[in-house]
Formats: structure tokens, sequence, C-alpha cells
């Protein structure tokens, strides 16, 4: 193709190198360059002062434009691009012209500091594999931490570019509130995000929580750090928690003060699950009475929270039917327990739909260091790893516990977080200062099978 030809492709492709110029040139002539310069510098003054007085929306909106056109025009083009393209042998010879053939990118996206998507034409002759085997050289070659490569249709693949490591240290146990009214249920903070911003789960609201792990990747931090941010609120019987572990109790021992009910067996948890399911139809019938479409968190009306640790457990590898029978209980809270205060919160291990048939009844979920890139998908929604979501490439290591990923709701692109670590001081702590006082306490009957 004739180089006229291949200009006017690359201008049709990217149309804004021509029309901005004819823009800034139609107005210079219009109305002079003095108010020209003056506007596209209050702009820019403008631009400064918004990420200065309010960075949060500034990069949620702003910065991931600004972000993208600069690595887009600066680090994936020209000579630096095919330089690196060569060094690492992903770019091929033209048999018959001789001409040196490199792959070119379509489309960069560089939605977080630390993490570019990069949507790249492959040349004839390539496949996935010559770019996977090359990944590691790929990564050296830009400076970066680690460069993952997906498929995004035949003869286009995305490189997922992870630039660096925003969580350099395990972040301590998050802070206990002070009081009553320093919890907030519809944000409870237990970690931060990679914006120093931080990172909260709504327990009220109709949200059902799942975060899905491999082990040590930080599923028990998740789990206590919710409680702590609830702790004075299950101290005043404000919070009730109905806890199903059904790793023999090994895990939640320690707290297990804090429990208004704790299960640690299959039997056990069923009649949790079914004792649940009839408090929460009782508060539907008191409800109906005081004619209430729905309530708020009061001593009358408390949140009924259900953690379950190792929720497959529960739902795929017990007799086959109680687990039929523990799906239904479970399907019944999570659907009808908006407006009657009943919350579950779900740690997993293998996110499948085989293994947890509600998985699409959880509102709200966190996706750590798993063992398979299906996985991330199968949490936080189809192309979220494509989209930057590498739970996967997460070293399961204690030096990495508690970092993962969720999707962020205004944007709906994968934010990366991190979630407190808590020792079993920060647990026995908790244990101590904030079990729900004597006269708040309703001792359970045996049959109820608490531990």
């Amino acid at each position: 193709m004739g180089g006229e030809f291949r200009a006017l492709g690359w201008v049709c492709r990217h149309p804004g190198w021509v029309l901005v110029p004819l823009a800034l040139g139609w107005a210079v002539l219009r109305f002079g360059l003095v108010p020209v310069g003056y506007t596209l510098a209050g702009l820019a003054l403008a631009l400064a002062v918004w990420g200065r007085a309010h960075p949060d929306s500034f990069d949620r909106w702003a910065a991931p434009w600004l972000r993208t056109f600069k690595r887009r025009w600066w680090d994936y083009i020209g000579r630096r691009w095919s330089g690196v393209l060569v060094d690492c042998e992903l770019t091929r010879d033209n048999r018959r012209t001789g001409a040196l053939m490199v792959p070119r990118v379509d489309r960069v996206r560089a939605v977080t500091p630390s993490i570019d998507t990069v949507r790249v034409r492959m040349v004839r002759g390539q496949d996935m594999r010559t770019w996977t085997d090359q990944a590691e050289a790929l990564a050296h070659a830009l400076g970066v931490e680690r460069v993952a490569v997906t498929k995004h249709r035949p003869g286009r693949l995305h490189l997922v570019i992870e630039r660096e490591m925003p969580f350099t240290s395990p972040l301590p146990a998050p802070e206990i509130p002070a009081s009553v009214e320093d919890v907030n249920l519809r944000a409870l903070d237990i970690g931060d995000d990679e914006f120093g911003q931080p990172m909260t789960v709504p327990v009220i609201g109709g949200s059902q929580v799942l975060f899905a792990a491999a082990s040590g990747a930080g599923k028990s931090g998740a789990m206590w750090g919710m409680h702590r941010a609830m702790g004075p609120m299950i101290r005043e019987g404000l919070v009730r928690v109905r806890m199903i572990d059904l790793k023999g109790g090994t895990e939640t021992e320690m707290g297990r003060d804090l429990f208004h009910r704790r299960a640690i067996d299959m039997d056990a948890a069923i009649d949790l699950l079914r004792e649940a399911v009839e408090d929460m139809q009782a508060t539907q019938r008191r409800m109906n009475e005081l004619k209430l479409r729905r309530v708020e968190v009061s001593p009358e009306f408390p949140l009924d929270f259900i953690p379950i640790d190792e929720l497959a457990m529960l739902t795929a590898y017990g007799d086959r039917s109680q687990v039929r029978e523990a799906l239904r209980l479970l399907a019944v809270i999570m659907t009808q327990g908006r407006s009657s205060l009943f919350t579950v919160a779900g740690f997993v291990q293998e996110p499948s739909k085989d293994i947890v048939e509600v998985r699409e009844l959880f509102t709200t979920r966190v996706c750590l260091g798993v063992t398979a890139a299906s996985h991330v998908d199968m949490v936080l929604g189809e192309g979220a790893r494509d989209r930057g979501a590498l739970a996967d490439e997460i070293p399961l290591d204690e030096e990495h516990s508690g970092i993962g990923f969720r999707m962020d709701k205004g944007s709906r692109l994968p934010r990366r977080l991190r979630i407190g670590y808590t020792t079993d001081a920060d647990v026995a702590e908790l244990n101590k200062s904030f079990a729900p006082r004597p006269h708040l306490v309703s001792v359970p009957t045996p049959a109820e099978g608490v531990a």
C-alpha cells in the first residue's frame, strides 16, 4: 500500500489529530490568538484546581483520560514501541518485500495509575503463544512489573501491563469505630484502594457480599475486618452475627463471644439458616402489622449478619439433600432480606456456578488472589480480567495477602484494593471488648446447633 493511503488510514483511525488542530486554527482566525491562549490556559488551570480540590472525582473521570492519552502517544507508539517489540522478537519480516512488520496498537486504556490495557493487532504468522512465551521479556523491556496476555478476538489480543505494585507492605487491621454513631453499615471500611481511598463494603440496602480468594489470600482479614467495623453495633445488639464456620470452628473460635449463633457442622448450619428464615418471616409480619415497607437498624429491628466461612462446604460438598436445603434457605434470605435487614457474606475459594449456585444473588463482589484466570470473570463479571483485574497473577504469599480487585460502580472498571491484616491479637481484642452485652444475649438451645 502506498504511503499516502497508509497516512489516510491512520487519519481515519485517529481523526482527533486533524480535527483538533483545525478547530484551534479556526478559533485563532475567528477570535484571535490571545483569547484562545487564555481559554486553553484556563482549562489547564481548571484541571489542576479540580485535581487538588477533589482528587477522588478527578481520579475517576479526568485522570484516566489524561493518563490514557499520555501513554498511548508516548509509550506505545513509534520507534519506542517498535524497538521494544524488535528486541523481544515480536516482529516479523515480510518475505516478499523484506519490510519489517510491527504489531499495531489499536487501543490503550490506562484506567488506573498502575495498570494499562493495550489492544494489539498481531502480524500474520503470530499467535497468542508467541506473545505469552515472550511476556516476561516484554515486561523487562517495558520496565514494568508484569505483562499478562489474553485473547480479544482472532488476530487481536489484550496486553494487561502492570506498571507497579501500589501496596508495598501489609495494611494494619481496620480501626474499630469509637461509637455506634461512627459505624456506617453502608460503607464498612476494611482496607484501602490503589488511590489511597477507603475500601468499603455495604451490609444493608440489599447488599449480599461475596469474597473469592485462594487459601491464604486474605479471606479471614476481610471477614474479621467487617466485624471490627461493626464492633460497637455488635456490642449494643444492633447487629446480630449468625456465624457459619464449616472448617470445624478453628477460624472463629477466638471470636465466638461475638456471635448470636455459631454453626460448625452441616446439620447445625441448616438449623441456623432455617432459624434465620423463621426470624426474617417474623420480622416481615411485624412490618406488615406496622405498615412499614422497610426499617432502619434499631434495637427492635437489628441487622442480622450471616457470614459463611468456606461457602463451598455449604453449597456443594455436603450431602446432596442438605446442600439443596441450604441453597433453598440461602436463596430465600438473599432475595427477601433487604427490607427486613438480613445480609449474607460468603467466603469461597472456588467461585464457579457449580460450586456456588446462588452466585448471581451476591450484589457486592471482591476477588482477591485466585488460582485461575477464569475465576476473575466468574466473580467480577465478563471481561473484568481483560480490563486489568489480574487477580490470578497475585502471588499467594503473606507479603501479598489481602490484595485484590473489585469493580468500581461508577465507571465499571476494576479497582485494586488491599484488605487490612487482622492478627490473632486483634481478634482477641475485638472478642473481649465488643461481645454483645449480657442482657442482649439470648441463650441458644442445643437443638440450634451452636458450638
